[in-house]
């Protein structure tokens, strides 16, 4: 899974800044240091509230993505280092709430908002701002932020934001069609079961690369084959594919370029520094696409809002492999940790009915 940007969305503010609840605090896990799940813990911080065009939302879910914790690991690609001090911090954490997306209710309105009311149930992407595991959180009304889809609970419908989004544009610049053949390596992760769902929505013919445990699942999001990479290499067998997704970061295009049709797509959603800087080389020379995460990446309401007409049409399955409470954040961290999560980890803020239809 790649860190993304969405530069219109403000995480919670700190102590003393005009916006913030004036001795108000909330709950929120924090982390003052880089390291491993131990460095975070829940706190009471200042509340915050909303500014002109912005929302206050008490949140209700929120994912626990392996981007989380990359930051708060400061594990990132080879090269990478230096730009991630930038983002994330040198020394210590620039933000200190993780949570790179929410899912809840809106509880206040700032000045000049029209496009949501008290009450109103949406899903955000907060992206590289963060601030998701914690209470309360301020969203731009015009940044990536929609209705929640109706039949889903917080939990299922948090899901799509930081999963679906990244899934649904890579495969748009791949121009995924039905018929192709669209092998997605890395499947049983956030951004992997929402990109086998979304590419067989597409009508293409869906390879997915996990282990072999993670097969029942796989197929039942739509995989027309699933490969598993403890006993095969997907490049070995001589087959090839229209389009390559790497959620990995372990298909370079050195390793794969055989792999691809004339005129395919290698998208690159996980990359290192030289991958990057590489990608339109080799695109150049090969003739075939080859994209790399792109720290720029605006997402748009429209763009949220497309995937919950999916899931409200029962065309978007939630994949849930695991839910804890806020207070159990730690634990949280230590399991996806361990890199065998299915699907999303949810960090449940607020409490509600038990989840529906998960894996």
């Amino acid at each position: 899974m790649n860190a993304v940007q969405a530069g219109s969305i403000h995480a919670p503010r700190g102590a003393g800044d005009a916006g913030s609840h004036a001795g108000v605090t909330m709950r929120a896990a924090t982390y003052r240091r880089f390291g491993g799940p131990e460095v975070v813990r829940v706190e009471e911080v200042p509340k915050p509230s909303p500014r002109r065009d912005e929302v206050l939302i008490r949140v209700h879910a929120s994912t626990l993505s392996a981007a989380d914790r990359r930051a708060r690991s400061r594990t990132v690609p080879a090269g990478m280092q230096v730009l991630s001090a930038l983002a994330l911090g040198a020394f210590r954490p620039r933000r200190r709430i993780l949570g790179m997306d929410i899912a809840g209710v809106v509880e206040a309105t700032g000045p000049g908002v029209s496009k949501f009311r008290v009450g109103d149930e949406v899903v955000a992407m907060l992206g590289a701002k963060f601030g998701g595991h914690a209470d309360y959180v301020t969203v731009r009304q015009d940044g990536p932020i929609t209705a929640k889809p109706r039949g889903m609970n917080f939990a299922e419908a948090v899901t799509l934001v930081f999963g679906g989004l990244p899934a649904q544009a890579f495969l748009a610049r791949a121009a995924v069609e039905p018929g192709r053949t669209v092998l997605i390596n890395g499947a049983s992760g956030a951004v992997g079961t929402a990109a086998v769902q979304l590419a067989k929505h597409r009508g293409a013919h869906v390879a997915a690369v996990c282990s072999g445990g993670k097969s029942g699942l796989l197929t039942s999001l739509g995989a027309d084959r699933v490969i598993d990479y403890t006993a095969e290499d997907f490049t070995a067998g001589g087959q090839t594919y229209d389009v390559i997704m790497d959620c990995v970061g372990n298909a370079p295009f050195s390793r794969v370029a055989s792999s691809l049709n004339p005129g395919g797509a290698l998208l690159l959603v996980i990359a290192d520094l030289k991958g990057m800087l590489q990608a339109p080389g080799n695109s150049r020379r090969s003739g075939k696409l080859v994209t790399a995460g792109d720290l720029k990446l605006n997402y748009t309401a429209e763009d949220l809002a497309a995937l919950v007409r999916l899931a409200e049409d029962g065309r978007y399955q939630a994949v849930i492999d695991r839910t804890y409470p806020l207070a159990e954040i730690v634990q949280a961290h230590r399991y996806v940790d361990t890199g065998v999560k299915r699907g999303n980890v949810i960090v449940q803020v607020a409490t509600e009915s038990p989840n529906r239809g998960t894996f």
